[in-house]
């Protein structure tokens, strides 16, 4: 393979003008999303100086997301998608402005800012299961995978970006322009969806309300494929996400210095975008199945490295690797579900795929806080890593359609 085959498939740039617009705006509107992440945190601690508080920032934007989600996905597969996708993006840049206005006036109590942060956050997951089926219906089967790392590739550059960048601008200019950019960022976003053509589930509608919830379940419970990239992405976090360790095993082993610290973060950050643009070999191999369960089992095996690891160079490079890993996971994954999901469940699909991927790293965050209060942080990691390749093993050993090749696109649910 040539050297310019070893980075990451362009493709869907080079021939799909309608897929470069809704990543530029995609892309932009991730960045305004981390410029606003760090700007609600800082608001409510100089409100409050309360770590409470600060931890509430966190539960008004995922508890939307996963009490809204599967419902939010059954409407998307009775729906055009265009139309749903622009209507979460009018909320959310709406709400958005809301808080712009009460950055620059200032009279708005803390559970208010929450409040606005949780409407965004149900605008946005009533969104993501309808822009979940853009790239099936956008771009060919074998440019999927690729289409996906691109977007991965970005999330990650902002996700390095967005929080440096919002610290600059909260300095120079204060909250209320942070919130604003974000604002100006959804617009974009909009641009991107807006020229799209039209897009009706394929097939039969789903059911309206909770029997459209429980179908997409019983998809889920039934297509052993499907399933088994779920399972394996709870595998991965709930039993070794590590960040809520990084402070103590920083503590133990790193002489407690901030700096190091810092860097634990990034890099992982750092490994997903290097992974990333490098994915063009993974991308083009066509076997999304064993990729993922290879990266997730690395993701565990270097995280138990780390945990074993006296030298804060050795655990970063051992971090960028574990980000390395978990960005190939992630695109592999999403690979495999939008590929063998029917279109007419694509949206419940998706909308369950991001409640995974929300509660799973709290999940994680919460189990790996009490081991390590019982034990201490370096075995509290080891310990997890460790059962996070035991279990994507045992997905390996127990769904063999994951090592396959090839795979059914759809398989019968289970009633």
């Amino acid at each position: 393979m040539s050297l310019a085959g070893s980075f990451l498939d362009i493709r869907p740039l080079r021939t799909s003008p309608v897929f470069r617009r809704l990543l530029i705006g995609r892309t932009v509107s991730v960045l305004g999303g981390f410029m606003t992440m760090v700007t609600v945190m800082y608001q409510v601690w100089d409100r409050t100086h309360s770590t409470a508080w600060t931890g509430a920032v966190g539960l008004a934007q995922a508890l939307p997301l996963v009490g809204f989600g599967l419902f939010a996905g059954a409407w998307a597969d009775r729906a055009d998608r265009r139309r749903v996708f622009l209507t979460a993006t009018v909320g959310q840049a709406v709400c958005s402005l809301a808080l712009a206005v009460q950055g620059f006036t200032g009279h708005v109590p803390v559970a208010g800012v929450l409040l606005l942060v949780a409407v965004q956050s149900a605008f946005g997951a009533l969104g993501a299961p309808a822009a979940g089926v853009f790239l099936p219906r956008l771009l060919p089967k074998d440019q999927v995978a690729a289409g996906l790392a691109l977007q991965q590739v970005t999330a990650q550059s902002m996700m390095l970006l967005g929080p440096a960048l919002a610290g600059v601008l909260l300095g120079w200019f204060g909250i209320g322009v942070c919130y604003l950019l974000d604002a100006l960022s959804f617009g974009l976003a909009f641009y991107g969806a807006f020229g799209l053509p039209p897009l009706p589930p394929e097939g039969t509608p789903g059911r309206p309300g909770l029997r459209g919830a429980l179908d997409g379940l019983r998809f889920l419970a039934g297509h052993r494929v499907v399933r088994g990239a779920l399972i394996t992405d709870l595998a991965a976090t709930v039993l070794s996400f590590p960040v809520s360790l990084f402070p103590l095993v920083n503590a133990e082993r790193f002489g407690d210095d901030p700096r190091t610290l810092g860097l634990f973060l990034s890099a992982l950050a750092v490994g997903g975008v290097a992974a990333t643009a490098l994915s063009g070999p993974l991308t083009r191999l066509a076997r999304p199945g064993p990729v993922m369960l290879c990266a997730s089992a690395g993701w565990g095996a270097a995280l138990v490295l780390f945990g074993l690891s006296t030298s804060p160079w050795v655990g970063l490079a051992l971090l960028v690797l574990a980000g390395a890993a978990d960005a190939t996971a992630v695109v592999a994954r999403s690979t495999i579900v939008q590929t063998r999901t029917p279109d007419a469940l694509l949206g419940r699909v998706t909308a369950a795929e991001q409640i995974v991927g929300q509660a799973g790293p709290s999940l994680g965050n919460v189990r790996g806080g009490l081991l390590a209060g019982w034990t201490s942080g370096a075995t509290a990691l080891v310990a997890g890593g460790a059962l996070c390749v035991l279990a994507v093993a045992g997905v390996a050993t127990t769904t063999p359609e994951l090592r396959d090749r090839k795979t059914p696109a759809t398989e019968p649910a289970v009633s």
